[in-house]
């Protein structure tokens, strides 16, 4: 029982079919370690462990008595402190919303329940997950297992710091400018961001989104723990006008199904600034799809920058959902939370047109890629993770950047663009910190997302190696 720690989701979820492995023992060696590591990391900022365990020993008697009781059956799961777990806060990391109620699961959350998966607890996230790195008022800084002076990114990183760190097998996650992928780069997980709509989501705070950034997902130790997540969760659901039918298959009966021979196109920098420690580990990465047998091209071509106009249509979003409950609790917010979703008033009519001129264009370099390619790959980050309160690097490789979004330059573009995006560890940098390759695919293409990150995990396999917590 010393191992179950590092135990892949979908290896605990057979010992448990088999009986090897009772829901009760596993979820008890779950809430043991969570309180032993959580003081160090403040992965999760809120527990229910008493309902979780009462919800494992209910699940042991279903067993027992031959019950079908899911494929993710008594998997400790942690969510994400921005999707609602009934009966708990869901905070936002903001302290106005401190005691802010869910009156019923996500989406999400309700599919991953019914599959067997049990709640343990909440995990930290910048307020209203507007940072790569995650610190907010009400429960402080998340920190990195592999270095406790280094964030696990954000915004999801209460999520991947628990993943890390061996908490538990499962953590909800959403990603609206790279809050899944970045935060499991950083701590050498696994993370997809899916096809806009593949995961429905419900409104936030009574208002549908019109801006179709965000998508919510897993983060795991494997790939094919996410695909068992992805099995569970995908599919159209009436709360969510923009959400798809499902795809059809099973990401776990056809994860093992990479077409031989693929094009795959190698974008190692974007023209930007990329750590020299971290490009060594991502072309060394990227070259594992060579020796699988794909043809592998290396592209040197501009790639037009996103970040303003990203910026501009994603803040007018956040100030329509958020304004109205900045009056008279300006000062219980996040000082440069609250200052940058305001500055959006000043946006104009014309200010979002061209922004969404920006994104068409992308677009179409995206659509070109994919006429020439099955593929693309990229670092997911230029860097190793920062500081654990931050902020995100000013400077790479000696040289000052532009912009702080340049610190993220390849997750927000398919944000912008919508495609399927995932990260795999890649190796660690000069500090000994992981990093990661990114893998993207067409839209509606997750499938062979999922195949090629499993794929390369079995010539390059990292599950064998965790931090030393």
């Amino acid at each position: 029982m010393a191992e179950l720690h590092w135990m892949a989701a979908y290896e605990l979820a057979a010992m448990i079919h088999r009986r090897e492995l009772k829901p009760s023992e596993l979820m008890a060696a779950t809430i043991a370690r969570i309180e032993r590591l959580n003081p160090q990391l403040s992965a999760f900022c809120a527990m229910r462990s008493d309902l979780a365990m009462a919800e494992a020993r209910a699940l042991d008697e279903r067993i027992a008595h031959g019950d079908d009781v899911g494929p993710l059956a008594g998997l400790p799961l942690g969510v994400k402190d921005l999707e609602g777990v009934a009966g708990m806060a869901t905070t936002f990391g903001s302290l106005p919303f401190k005691h802010n109620l869910a009156p019923e699961d996500s989406i999400e959350v309700a599919r991953l329940r019914a599959a067997g998966a049990i709640v343990v607890g909440k995990t930290n996230t910048p307020e209203f997950g507007h940072t790569a790195f995650t610190r907010n008022l009400l429960f402080g800084v998340s920190r990195n297992p592999w270095n406790p002076d280094r964030t696990p990114g954000g915004s999801s990183g209460g999520s991947s710091a628990a993943i890390a760190a061996g908490m538990v097998p499962l953590a909800t996650a959403s990603d609206w400018g790279g809050s899944i992928r970045i935060p499991a780069c950083y701590t050498g997980a696994f993370g997809i961001k899916s096809t806009q709509g593949l995961i429905p989501a419900r409104a936030r705070l009574g208002m549908t989104q019109w801006v179709d950034f965000a998508v919510v997902g897993p983060i795991t130790r494997t790939v094919r723990d996410a695909a068992l997540y992805l099995d569970a969760t995908v599919g159209y659901h009436p709360s969510d006008p923009a959400s798809l039918p499902h795809p059809g298959l099973s990401y776990s009966a056809t994860i093992d199904r990479l077409p031989k021979h693929l094009r795959v196109a190698f974008h190692p920098d974007f023209g930007r600034l990329v750590d020299p420690g971290v490009r060594i580990e991502i072309e060394r990465a990227a070259a594992a799809f060579k020796e699988m047998g794909h043809e592998l091209t290396v592209l040197d071509e501009p790639v037009i920058e996103t970040a303003h106009a990203w910026r501009t249509i994603g803040s007018f979003q956040s100030l329509a959902d958020l304004g109205g409950y900045f009056a008279g609790h300006e000062h219980e917010f996040g000082r440069s939370f609250i200052a940058g979703v305001q500055a959006a008033a000043k946006t104009t009519a014309r200010d979002y047109g061209d922004a969404y001129r920006v994104r068409t264009q992308f677009n179409e370099w995206m659509r070109s890629v994919f006429e020439r390619f099955d593929l693309l790959l990229t670092p997911m980050l230029p860097t190793e993770a920062f500081n654990a309160a931050g902020p995100p690097p000013k400077v790479i490789d000696g040289i000052a950047i532009e912009d702080p979004m340049h610190a993220l330059t390849f997750s927000y573009p398919f944000n912008f663009s919508g495609h399927p995006a995932a990260t795999v560890r890649a190796g660690f940098g000069v500090n000994r910190l992981p990093c990661g390759l990114q893998i993207v695919a067409e839209r509606h293409r997750d499938d062979l997302v999922m195949q090629a990150a499993y794929a390369y995990e079995q010539v390059r396999p990292w599950n064998n190696r965790w931090p030393k917590v």
